[in-house]
């Protein structure tokens, strides 16, 4: 396997590692070169003797350390001794075990409850939102994920979808009593009296705005015998009389003619709901307004018109929709910071969430450190571990020698005074 790019971090800590090496090496030299020195000098003087002891007990605390140091990544000088090579050959163990490790006391669940309670993630998303740069840039996220979301659905998938789940819905399901429990609703509730109102008012107005036209068809179905005065006398008083029902009609709102509309609007509601003949029509209409070419057509173009709509506001940063989203934002980061009670709610909910994420998926969430370890591989994940911990390592050879030396001048002192 090709050893893998370092990132620069990763080359940071490498040259800081290999000084700390060639530093605790010189240690190692150093006490050679006096050990040596010391020995070839050794009847020159009696402290001489002292320090080829210290040298000596130098050198054996610096190769012990480095040994030992050495024989967590690899084995020391290539030899296969055992117990060596440490992590390239427990490499899995110690993945799982980091796992348990992390999942048991990073992913407890009442550790990151107390977590969510000390941070107040409530609180603070909502002072961060109250921010208008902050509610702006949310927006701008947004709308970058909707035009991608948007970008790389196909046309004809989302109209398929269209046409299965919708058009196909529409014909399953009876229009019949669902209009008709609607229509019925609407009458209790008065609200057709507002478009009775307005139709009584065009009526009335086509009538009054057309006086000669009613005066032709009046005329038309008059004898043809009939002086021509006589037909002007009686479409005139037929003319009034119509306007003024058409008047009456409009502004009389217990007139018998509401009356009667209201009736036949009620006894039309109950047979969409009841009658099996009206459901059965209701039903042929329905089909056949589903199967017009032109339903067909805006059934099709619908989701074409919605994505054009969509990534023109999300493109546009003076759009109403994204207006509407960042007032939005700004308006819950005002009340998330003003309303405890809000932010209260909030806190649970996100707590229950991580609670039910770390009850349930603790497992999943520490199998990314397992098998991301078990894919390493052993010498890659033997460098990658000695490059984050192995500068600090160079200091137990460091100290090694140090109080190799001093242990052994120590030593050496008490021989001297007890033998």
């Amino acid at each position: 396997m090709g050893r893998v790019e370092l990132t620069r971090n990763e080359q940071d800590k490498q040259r800081a590692l290999r000084r700390m090496k060639a530093i605790a090496l010189a240690f190692l030299l150093g006490a050679a070169v006096l050990f040596v020195v010391a020995q070839l000098n050794v009847n020159a003087a009696p402290w001489v003797g002292y320090v080829a002891a210290m040298a000596e007990a130098g050198m054996v605390g610096a190769l012990a350390d480095w040994f030992a140091v050495t024989a967590l990544f690899r084995h020391p000088l290539g030899l296969p001794i055992p117990h060596t090579a440490i992590i390239p050959r427990k490499k899995d163990a110690l993945g799982e075990n980091l796992g348990d490790f992390v999942g048991a006391n990073f992913l407890a669940e009442n550790v990151v409850i107390d977590k969510l309670r000390r941070v107040g993630i409530g609180g603070r998303l909502g002072g961060w939102l109250a921010q208008p740069s902050n509610a702006e840039r949310v927006t701008a996220e947004l709308a970058t994920a909707v035009r991608a979301a948007v970008t790389v659905l196909r046309d004809e998938d989302i109209a398929a979808v269209l046409e299965n789940a919708l058009v196909k819905r529409l014909i399953e399901q009876p229009w019949g009593p669902p209009l008709g429990r609607l229509l019925g609703q609407l009458l209790t509730d008065g609200e057709h009296h507002k478009l009775v109102d307005l139709l009584t008012e065009r009526a009335y107005e086509w009538v009054r705005d057309n006086h000669d036209a009613v005066s032709r068809v009046v005329s038309r179905r008059l004898p043809g015998w009939s002086p021509r005065f006589v037909d002007g006398l009686v479409a005139d008083k037929l003319y009034g009389e119509v306007l003024a029902f058409a008047w009456a009609v409009h502004s009389d709102p217990e007139h018998a003619m509401r009356k009667a509309v209201d009736t036949f609007l009620l006894e039309f509601a109950h047979d969409l709901r009841t009658d099996p003949a009206t459901i059965e029509r209701a039903e042929a209409i329905k089909l056949q307004v589903l199967a017009h070419p032109e339903v067909q057509i805006l059934v099709g173009s619908a989701w074409s018109t919605a994505k054009k709509m969509l990534l023109d506001a999300a493109e546009d940063s003076t759009s109403e929709l994204r207006r509407r989203v960042r007032d939005g934002l700004l308006a819950l980061g005002g009340r998330l910071t003003g309303d405890a009670e809000l932010r209260s709610k909030v806190d649970t909910w996100l707590e229950g969430v991580a609670s039910y994420v770390v009850a349930n998926y603790r497992g999943e969430i520490t199998t990314l450190i397992t098998d991301t370890v078990q894919r390493w591989d052993a010498e890659e994940t033997s460098r990658k571990v000695e490059l984050q911990v192995g500068r600090d390592l160079q200091f137990i050879r460091i100290n090694g020698t140090v109080v190799g030396a001093l242990a052994g001048l120590a030593i050496h002192t008490v021989a001297q005074f007890l033998l």
